[in-house]
């Protein structure tokens, strides 16, 4: 009788510990599973050009790290009976695309499955392993575009005159702006210190500023091609701040104004007054933007501020004013505060004006420093998607 029931009773505990083990091995599978889709799905909502092939590869990358943390052999590369070479490369997943009204939805569908060893008295019954199987989905849903109130706070002092590296091919020649010359800038032709035109000719730093402004206005156009959902207001400052465009619907108006900014701007450099009405414009106190929202049924906007400069805040002076920059900072402390994001382009800038800027921004990612007209460009681009990006559900 003990020969019997000794191998039958063996049996049965090792049953009962590898049914635990089951439990918690398939928990963890199905957990490791669900957050590789949600990631993959997410993925591919901000990057459409994945293929199907990225996708799934990105979601089973994603799930082995996740799977390997509660059963660390499934993380390794050595071959073994417990672990081959990878034991959850082979899981079936499926990616589809839809494009609705919205936009683009997504599904991401992975189905792994972990063939687990069992124990020696397990194995007395026949069941030396166990294949544990599940499948996971996630769907990226894209909301209606963003809803979005933003201002631009531009630069157009005197160093915006200056040229930038990159050589303007529309004209043969022209009158090359630095620092070295601008003292001469007024001079008449004939006059001693009369600045010649020459080639080639470079692109200034505020054509370069017209051109990365329509860049970003374009990307606000492409979520919002009703112009039901953006508002956008624009001033800019040298020593003192300019008469704004005041926030309206789409990008025209501010377009307008950017556009018209003078060709050869002068002046010091004095953010704060410019800073001071954006915030006024876009604090909840003042109710305009969530009233003009509302209307158009939109029940909720974020808030932007795009600051940028090519100096130091100087004022009317030629040198550097530190009571301009708390002037800008507490302008910066009460928008953020507030919820407001602030980016910031210190544009070919001194190192007091990049300081003064990275303090003003949001956070690090807010901050751009481009050296060129093309960083420029670029930057302008990376604000203007990071705004106008459209808010994704994601679901299991």
């Amino acid at each position: 009788m003990t020969a019997i029931i000794l191998p039958v009773a063996a049996a049965t505990a090792g049953i009962a510990l590898d049914l635990n083990k089951m439990v918690q091995i398939r928990a963890a599978l199905q957990e490791s599973a669900d957050s590789a889709v949600l990631s993959a799905a997410n993925a591919l909502a901000r990057d459409e050009a994945m293929t199907d092939q990225e996708v799934l590869e990105f979601a089973r990358k994603f799930m082995k790290a996740q799977f390997a943390n509660v059963v660390p052999s499934a993380g390794s590369d050595e071959s073994d009976e417990a672990a081959e070479e990878d034991p959850l490369a082979g899981a079936v997943g499926n990616v589809e695309r839809e494009l609705g009204e919205s936009g683009k939805s997504v599904e991401v569908t992975l189905s792994p499955s972990y063939t687990m060893p069992t124990n020696g008295m397990t194995a007395l019954l026949g069941w030396k392993e166990v294949t544990l199987s599940v499948t996971a989905t996630a769907q990226s849903t894209p909301e209606s575009g963003a809803a979005v109130s933003m201002y631009v706070v531009l630069d157009r002092s005197g160093s915006m005159s200056f040229v930038t590296n990159t050589v303007d091919t529309s004209v043969d020649s022209c009158v090359n702006y630095t620092s070295s010359n601008w003292a001469y800038k007024d001079v008449k032709p004939g006059k001693s210190g009369y600045i010649k035109p020459t080639k080639p000719c470079y692109v200034k730093k505020i054509q370069a500023l017209k051109t990365a402004s329509a860049v970003m206005m374009n990307e606000l156009v492409k979520a919002d091609p009703e112009g039901d959902l953006i508002r956008v207001g624009a001033v800019s400052y040298n020593d003192s701040t300019q008469s704004p465009s005041g926030m309206a619907w789409g990008v025209t108006t501010a377009t307008n104004y950017i556009t018209a900014l003078p060709s050869v701007p002068t002046g010091g450099t004095n953010a704060s007054g410019g800073m001071k009405l954006a915030y006024e414009a876009l604090t909840k106190n003042n109710k305009t933007e969530e009233n003009a929202h509302s209307a158009e049924g939109n029940s909720s906007f974020s808030r932007y501020i795009v600051l940028m400069t090519d100096g130091e805040m100087t004022g009317n002076s030629a040198s550097w004013n530190p009571s301009i920059d708390e002037d800008v900072l507490e302008q910066c402390t009460a928008a953020k505060k507030e919820g407001i994001q602030i980016f910031t382009v210190a544009f070919m800038a001194p190192q007091r004006g990049k300081d003064l800027l990275l303090a003003c921004a949001t956070s690090n990612d807010h901050y751009k420093a481009p050296t060129d007209m093309a960083g420029l460009v670029a930057a302008f681009g990376e604000i203007g998607k990071a705004a106008a990006a459209a808010s994704t559900r994601l679901t299991n």
